[in-house]
């Protein structure tokens, strides 16, 4: 048996990265699968290759929202699990960041990741309870040079979590966070820095020694989405190689 057996979650940003190895990775543990994304030929093309469902969703609107919610439940009755994965990055320091740029990153990760828990929330309660699991970032524990706007919203999701954690736990719907830190992703090089140097950077700076993998992350997404994590709710849970612990002087 698969430690998602008839659950049904709909995963956010799940045609590539880390949204794509969730993906995978909840199908085979047992789950119905709805792959939403903006992309829609890949998210297509991996919801076939699974046999699982796609929809096109920007989670920046709201009635992307409701017309995703509508075709889960026309599709399989029910929802009962939401991983809300999809975001976006952009570097720039803080003071020549546009402001158009700092609303787009507000609006697609922290606005998405309400408008998420908003509309789905209600469904996983209908169905009995369930998961929500909300894609922060090690830099919602600290700060972080260079990407200002996208550290200021993942702030805000560890505050939306704790606090749908409080309120939603009567209706048994437990809320947590990831909170990774390098990982190689197409969104963490979106200026196609070569590989080799991006592997060398953050082989000094993170303990481990390496980039983290997305399945990796997809593991952990897993963990917080089935009843291996029957006691946990409202926590970020970060998913690092160590770089948060501290500074090495060796």
């Amino acid at each position: 048996m698969g430690k998602l057996d008839g659950r049904v979650v709909l995963i956010t940003g799940a045609a590539r990265g880390q949204g794509e190895q969730e993906a995978r990775l909840f199908a085979a543990e047992g789950a119905r699968v709805v792959l939403a994304d903006v992309l829609d030929e890949p998210g297509e093309a991996l919801a076939k290759e699974l046999g699982h469902t796609y929809v096109h969703l920007d989670v920046s609107q709201e009635v992307d929202w409701i017309a995703a919610v509508a075709a889960a439940k026309e599709r399989f009755g029910k929802i009962d699990g939401l991983v809300n994965n999809a975001g976006i990055l952009r570097f720039n320091e803080l003071v020549a960041t546009p402001l158009e740029e700092f609303q787009l990153i507000t609006q697609v990760n922290q606005v998405g990741t309400f408008l998420g828990i908003r509309n789905v929330a209600p469904e996983i309660e209908a169905a009995g309870g369930g998961t929500i699991v909300n894609t922060a970032s090690y830099t919602a524990m600290t700060g972080m040079a260079g990407v200002g706007a996208y550290a200021a919203s993942k702030h805000a999701i560890l505050g939306l979590t704790r606090v749908a954690a409080l309120e939603l736990a009567a209706r048994r719907i437990r809320v947590n966070a990831i909170c990774p830190g390098a990982v190689d992703t197409p969104m963490s090089n979106p200026d196609g820095v070569d590989p080799a140097a991006v592997a060398e950077l953050y082989g000094k700076l993170v303990p481990l020694g390496r980039v983290g993998q997305p399945e990796e992350i997809a593991k952990l997404a897993l963990f917080l989405s089935c009843e291996d994590s029957s006691y946990i709710t409202g926590q970020p849970v970060v998913i690092d190689g160590g770089w948060l612990a501290g500074v090495s002087l060796f």
